[in-house]
């Protein structure tokens, strides 16, 4: 076991834990914002550098500070080890710059996106960037491709964190895309769209931290702020079948995994669940899914209603019982 102090906050972790897992044990605000680190996706990490702390100590045997910020995701503990994060000022405007960098080439149509309200580029522009921006060029585009029938591509607003390419190689048979081209030219391959037949294809929508891949059967029907999201189940061949039920009014919108309070998918589901299934009937029923307060979701207090209402739909059911 080691000792590390984050933000002034002593915790002993198991050696070998990152920086990044070692927060996360502490929780609240200590804990650094990723965008393209996933703990259920392999190798992932390394990327965005949004997740970059300030280590003033390396360790207690060698106490000298490291140099520049690193990478919370990929950097290993160290006995002693003493880090600052939100209450380093020089490490909080070399993170407002890593922000300003992922915007440069992002369109600004949150208005019309369909990740709007879900977004973590969103959250950490809010908090972390500026009011303009800098950059007088124009902006990267590239042609639409179709992807098929369920998922939408929009590279125009893809910050190449690799989660997508992560769940294909790791919950598919075989990987059919990637990222191609270097520096200002990158882009996920055209070959994305071999990868969508799988029955886990679906969850590169669920991983994506931005718009650049949304449900195509979801697309333009609502904001996810005026649904009630419902946790519901059902048994399936191919997943746990565990989802989170998009609703307005009877109607069930879409379909998603169930994420942690790190935006996470919990476990991953297959696209079955995902896109066929869209009738209540379906699903058993489990009750509102829980939102953290500080979401544009929670807004509507739907947590209270959708328990009023579950609590009505069982009274009717005893009662058509007893008759």
């Amino acid at each position: 076991m080691a000792k590390v102090t984050i933000d002034g906050i002593e915790i002993e972790v198991p050696e070998g834990t990152t920086i990044l897992n070692a927060a996360r044990k502490i929780g609240g605000s200590v804990v650094p914002p990723t965008m393209c680190y996933y703990s259920k996706l392999a190798t992932s990490g390394g990327y965005c550098r949004t997740c970059i702390v300030k280590v003033s100590q390396g360790s207690a045997k060698d106490p000298r500070p490291m140099p520049k910020p690193v990478a919370s995701c990929r950097t290993p503990i160290q006995d002693g080890m003493v880090v600052e994060n939100i209450t380093s000022p020089d490490l909080l405007e070399a993170r407002k710059g890593v922000v300003e960098f992922l915007l440069i080439n992002h369109p600004l149509d949150c208005p019309i996106c369909d990740q709007a309200g879900e977004c973590d580029l969103q959250n950490l522009a809010y908090e972390h960037g500026a009011a303009g921006t800098r950059y007088e060029f124009q902006r990267r585009t590239f042609e639409k491709i179709d992807i098929g029938e369920k998922i939408q591509l929009h590279m125009t607003r893809c910050i190449l964190c690799y989660r997508c390419v992560k769940v294909a190689d790791q919950l598919t048979d075989h990987r059919d895309h990637g990222v191609m081209n270097r520096g200002d030219a990158s882009e996920i391959s055209t070959y994305i769209k071999h990868a969508i037949d799988n029955d886990f294809s679906g969850n590169m929508i669920d991983v994506c931290p931005v718009g650049a891949l949304t449900d195509k059967t979801f697309r333009f029907k609502s904001r996810v702020w005026f649904t009630k999201p419902m946790d519901a189940h059902r048994k399936c061949t191919k997943c746990s079948g565990k989802v989170v039920l998009w609703e307005k009014g009877e109607d069930v919108l879409r379909v998603t995994g169930r994420k942690d309070q790190y935006g996470e998918v919990e476990e991953f589901i297959c696209n079955e669940c995902r896109f066929d299934k869209k009738k209540t009937s379906d699903w058993v029923i489990e009750g509102p899914r829980h939102i953290d307060r500080h979401s544009v979701i929670s807004q509507n207090h739907y947590e209270s209603l959708g328990k009023l209402k579950l609590d009505i739909a069982k009274q009717q059911k005893k009662l058509t019982e007893k008759k």
